[in-house]
């Protein structure tokens, strides 16, 4: 039994998220679908993340087990040829057994982007707000999400793990004539958590939530505390870290 890796790319607006739905388009029932077409018999395909609804990814990395022998380098050229023309297979490779793409995951990297203007071309991948915003304060406020805490205000109240304690490593935002961008890195994060801290920050950013009134959102544990989340199209995840990395000819795992 081989276990496979795969490096993905895809824009999220016609998929309803990553994980498999009955009579719904998602993500990880194309790939499968495809690789069951290629190896001839069935897979289950797990990814390090579980990304939402109109949700991007740049370095979403999934794997899956296989009994064929077809070289990875050629399941990558057969998966590109016959996946939609909304995902792309960045990298396959052959890993070792006991690899896990989602519990092996050390770090998950996302951003969001905000046009500050009307964008025909960005649009399915941004977040256009043309109200000023103070980037001083935002970044102000996104300092207080670092470190090991408790983040119940940011977590959608259906969500089914009991676990809210992420560590977040770096949440900062960037600013150019066009976009404002969030880089936001930690070891986990919970379903909606990045979309709901956007939201409640670019209220800080309008000025009707204050740094220190963020930080009490935060410490207070209560969803309803937070602001209404920011929509999915300017969310991506670009990158998943392990503790050891695979190398390979393109992307690195």
């Amino acid at each position: 039994m081989r276990n496979i890796a795969l490096v993905l790319e895809y824009a999220g607006t016609n998929f309803f998220g990553w994980q498999r739905q009955a009579q719904r388009r998602t993500v990880q029932e194309e790939i499968e679908k495809q690789l069951e077409h290629i190896l001839q018999e069935k897979i289950t395909l797990t990814g390090a993340g579980r990304t939402d609804s109109g949700v991007h990814a740049r370095g979403q990395v999934a794997n899956f087990f296989t009994t064929s022998s077809i070289p990875a380098s050629k399941i990558q050229y057969a998966l590109n040829g016959l996946l939609p023309e909304d995902i792309a297979v960045t990298d396959v490779q052959e890993v070792p057994t006991e690899f896990h793409s989602r519990y092996d995951a050390i770090l998950r990297n996302y951003s969001y982007t905000i046009a500050k203007s009307p964008t025909a071309l960005q649009r399915t991948f941004c977040w256009e707000f043309f109200f000023p915003l103070d980037l001083v304060s935002m970044n102000l406020a996104s300092s207080m999400l670092i470190g090991e805490k408790d983040f119940s205000s940011f977590c959608k109240s259906e969500a089914e793990v009991e676990n809210k304690i992420c560590t977040i490593f770096k949440a900062e935002w960037s600013e150019n004539e066009k976009f404002l961008r969030l880089e936001i890195c930690g070891n986990r994060f919970l379903h909606g958590m990045v979309r709901a801290i956007v939201g409640t920050l670019v209220d800080v950013g309008r000025k009707v939530i204050t740094p220190e009134q963020f930080t009490t959102i935060i410490s207070i544990r209560d969803r309803t505390r937070a602001s209404q989340s920011a929509p999915a199209r300017g969310l991506c995840l670009e990158r998943v870290e392990y503790p050891v990395t695979i190398q390979s000819t393109g992307d690195e795992i």
